[in-house]
């Protein structure tokens, strides 16, 4: 079992290293098409359609992928007050039940995220011409990494001694 467990921390550790990346581009090619849309607005003087679209799907991926990928990392915000004031066995029953309950929001997040994407296909946006499927579609892959990352704080709380 414990191979198991360390077999699957492993890749979700991968992962996580090539959704690091994944945001690291994102976040350039952002950054690229917005300073693009106000060089082209301000000096050019003609807007760009689709830079500014563009920029807003890729920063609902970065959002929704950075938040899972900060929750692995132990960066998103918490409150830290009540689990400082716990012996370590009440630790790990607090981080069950917290992990327990956002497990549950993780998985209605998917679910419901996947009908969302499945009934928005059809859409396309204006500026790109592209689907709204891809947009949405960060949804259902924010919440799977959200759940896989929970699953990997659950196990390693418990794997160290």
């Amino acid at each position: 079992m414990k191979l198991v467990l360390t077999k699957y921390m492993a890749g979700v550790d991968s992962l996580n290293r090539v959704i690091g990346w994944i945001l690291a581009i994102m976040i350039s090619l952002m950054s690229i098409f917005i300073f693009w849309q106000v060089l082209a607005r301000k000096v050019l003087g003609s807007s760009l359609s689709w830079s500014e679209e563009i920029s807003r799907f890729l920063m609902v991926w970065v959002v929704l992928l950075g938040a899972a990928y900060a929750l692995k990392k132990g960066e998103l915000i918490a409150v830290e007050l009540l689990p400082e004031l716990l012996s370590e066995k009440g630790k790990k029953i607090l981080l069950v039940f917290v992990s327990l309950f956002s497990l549950v929001f993780y998985i209605i997040l998917t679910i419901y995220g996947w009908e969302i994407t499945q009934s928005v296909k059809v859409q396309i946006a204006p500026g790109t011409g592209l689907s709204m499927f891809w947009v949405y579609l960060a949804l259902p892959a924010g919440g799977i990494l959200f759940i896989l990352n929970t699953f990997y704080l659950i196990i390693e709380k418990f794997m160290k001694k």
